[in-house]
């Protein structure tokens, strides 16, 4: 490395001049140089130039960071000392003004990208404006970082990380955190968020790159990647035997289409079907919306809203495409409409289970409820995706609000700020329950300002005190979110920390947490299908609205047939754009989970399925989980088993015996509960009053004064 005989950062405390005096043979081997004297760390600091083109080929020159005033000794903490240092450089300037000068002094000092290095593969995604990033190992196992940005701002940033982290070892690149570049705020009036982004996405990226560097240079076979499909204005490509499967519906054959759409019109028949469907019935479905307004994919929660909906425009039938808690619903919601005279019928004459509702219909369950009974006063919030039955009996022996992944919180919070010395029991996926105790965790380290504006009505101290009254069932997991264990969160940190993660609720506690990591800093959502779904549309019309070429990646980290929807939404975007724009933007859609699900089965059994060959083994890929953690690039990914028991051939079938003359549809007919709770009430009333007190909250955003006096006055009632 050649040091510079003057520097362009004199003006910077951080930065200033020094002319060394050391052998440059002594310090071959060093990301910096070193000065003789000892005086006191970071005194005085000096900009140098990288190893040249003709040593790195290539490669931009490029600046770093020279400590010139700490023994070798310190060389291990230069990273961490060269951050601190330049924190307090910009805290003290105590004018926004001055501080956004000094950035754009350093976005000035950075030495021009090649145009050879501004390339797709070489852009950061998740900043607001354009950054590139090169990266490479010197001979001396120094990584050299290389930047840019079309936004002086952002080069400014991208110039501090540089200093960082320029000519040091990988474990030091790898060793910062995100959360130590929380203090490098430069004080811009607004786009805080963006801000934190720029710094978080640009070290994110450096680390991945790193570690690929490495990896590559000691012979370790990389990750395979996951099947994953990419979405652009002209069509889509996939990637891996699983994604073509799901691709090839997404293109449906025009008869099927026509012969659904003409029954449906000629009997006046509404259909209501869960994000999670198979992707031939959602690739029919979403062909034929165009012909028939009333077909609906949602999430559970939406399909029983909008079957009412369906009733009020006319609608003779309603047929549910999905398990077995949601057409219960559906059917008690219309009777509570008055559009018993509705018919709604299911796609299956055999039960169409849940894993996560049949959690909540066992003995465990019951002894779990009788212990929040027995400790006045206390509230049950039971998840949305259980039996109509389940949520009756909690009702009637704890006072039970329903909730759904996008309103978990809000409700939980408003619970404790409305009831006082309340002990509250989330069920039953236990995910789920161990996540929002997590995130309560995480929120008693911000400030009272940050926590106001998730819930107005709290502040540390009232989440400290809420945690010792959370209670959640521990024995209930949905099995596809099951599937995002620890080999996939392995996979993703590796090959995909830098991408857009989604994670619905549910997942374990370890996607969990690296789907809130994500989110802090504008890369990730965690929430329901419609969450995930709402987060994709946005980023990609923000990508639509820069007008430049972009690829953006995201993993989906729910049950892979949402892909039909989201596909669906983005080429809708990205379709309306090409008209009026030339840019190039691809969405890629990556399916995670393990390799464990390779679903076998015999090839007479299953004729229609396409085979792999697995050495001397062929294999046909089923579409479904076998078991274990989900899909490789040719297997299965998190596929529900019960949500594919609603086939076309069923929903078809259904169709066209209605309406019901000859009594073959009786045992697809969805059940209307007759039967009583033990106080001699109806399930179905009993079952539909958590679900009104939800849809009360979600109105008034408190919980309803009715439900409140059955906490405070009721207890022990239901005895």
């Amino acid at each position: 490395m050649k040091a510079s005989s003057r520097s362009s950062f004199s003006s910077s405390p951080l930065f200033s001049s020094q002319n060394s005096n050391s052998d440059p043979n002594n310090s071959k081997s060093l990301p910096f140089r070193l000065q003789a004297t000892q005086k006191p760390f970071f005194k005085s600091i000096k900009c140098i130039q990288s190893s040249s083109p003709e040593s790195i080929p290539s490669k931009p020159t490029s600046f770093s960071c020279t400590a010139v005033t700490f023994p070798p000794s310190d060389i291990a903490d230069f990273p961490s000392r060269t951050l601190t240092s330049l924190i307090s450089e910009f805290e003290s300037l105590p004018q926004p003004l001055d501080r956004v000068k000094r950035l754009l002094h350093y976005a000035s000092l950075l030495p021009p990208l090649p145009e050879s290095s501004r390339t797709d593969s070489n852009r950061v995604m998740g900043c607001t404006a354009r950054v590139w990033l090169d990266v490479r190992r010197d001979d001396d196992g120094k990584m050299r970082f290389w930047a840019d940005s079309d936004s002086e701002i952002t080069k400014g940033f991208c110039a501090c990380l540089v200093s960082v982290l320029d000519g040091v070892a990988p474990d030091q690149v790898l060793g910062l955190k995100t959360d130590d570049l929380a203090a490098l705020n430069v004080g811009l009036p607004g786009g805080q968020r963006s801000r934190a982004n720029t710094w978080h996405n640009v070290l994110v990226s450096m680390q991945k790159r790193t570690r690929a560097l490495v990896a590559e240079q000691e012979g370790k076979v990389p990750f395979d990647p996951f099947p994953s499909l990419i979405v652009t204005a002209e069509g889509i490509e996939a990637k891996g035997s699983y994604a073509a499967a799901q691709a090839k519906y997404l293109f449906p054959d025009e008869s099927r289409v026509n012969e659904l759409v003409y029954v449906l019109k000629e009997k006046k028949i509404g259909v209501v079907a869960h994000f999670y469907m198979d992707p031939e019935v959602q690739g029919v479905l979403t062909a034929a919306q165009k012909h028939w307004p009333h077909i609906h994919i949602s999430d559970s929660l939406v399909m029983a809203d909008t079957a009412v909906k369906m009733a009020k425009a006319g609608c003779k039938f309603i047929t549910v495409l999905g398990v077995d808690f949601m057409s219960e619903n559906v059917r008690a919601i219309l009777d509570q409409a008055g559009f018993g005279e509705v018919g709604v019928y299911r796609m299956s004459n055999e039960r169409i289970g849940c894993s996560l509702a049949d959690a909540a219909a066992t003995p465990s369950y019951m002894k779990y409820l009788d212990a929040a009974f027995s400790s006045p006063p206390s509230l049950h919030v039971i998840y949305i995706n259980t039996s109509l039955e389940t949520k009756a009996y909690s009702h009637e022996l704890v006072p039970t609000i329903t909730c759904t992944s996008s309103n978990v919180v809000q409700t939980i919070l408003q619970a404790f700020a409305q009831i006082p010395n309340l002990n509250l029991w989330y069920g039953p996926d236990s995910y789920m329950g161990a996540n929002i105790a997590e995130l309560f965790q995480q929120m008693t380290l911000m400030s009272d300002e940050e926590i106001s504006e998730i819930h107005p009505s709290h502040n540390r101290e009232s989440i400290k005190s809420l945690l010792p009254c959370l209670h959640y069932y521990q024995d209930g997991t949905c099995i596809v979110h099951h599937l995002f264990g620890h080999e996939v969160v392995e996979k993703i940190n590796e090959m995909y920390c830098d991408a857009f993660l989604t994670a619905h609720f549910e997942v374990p506690g370890e996607m969990f947490s690296l789907a809130m990591e994500a989110k802090r800093r504008g890369m990730g959502v965690v929430g329901s299908t419609q969450n995930i779904l709402d987060f994709i549309k946005n980023r990609v019309q923000e990508a639509v609205d820069r007008n430049f070429d972009e690829h953006l990646q995201f993993v989906l980290g729910t049950e892979s047939g949402m892909v039909t929807s989201i596909v669906a939404a983005i080429r809708h975007l990205l379709q309306s754009a090409k008209s009026s724009s030339d840019k190039k933007i691809n969405i890629e859609i990556v399916f995670p989970v393990s390799s464990d699900s390779m679903t076998k089965t015999s090839t007479s059994s299953s004729p229609a399925l396409k085979s792999v060959k697995m050495g001397d083994i062929i294999l046909p890929v089923v579409p479904g989980v076998a078991g274990g953690e989900g899909c490789s690039i040719h297997g299965g990914c998190a596929s529900c088993p019960y949500m594919k028991m609603n086939s076309l051939s069923s929903l078809l079938k259904v169709c066209h015996n209605l309406p019901d003359k000859k009594d073959v549809l009786r045992a697809y007919a969805a059940e209307r509960f007759k039967s009583q709770t033990s106080q001699g009430k109806s399930i179905a009333e009993v079952g539909c009053e958590p679900i009104l007190h939800m849809r009360h909250f979600q109105g008034k955003k408190e919980l309803p004064e009715k439900l409140v006096h059955q906490v405070l006055h009721s207890q022990g009632k239901g005895r």
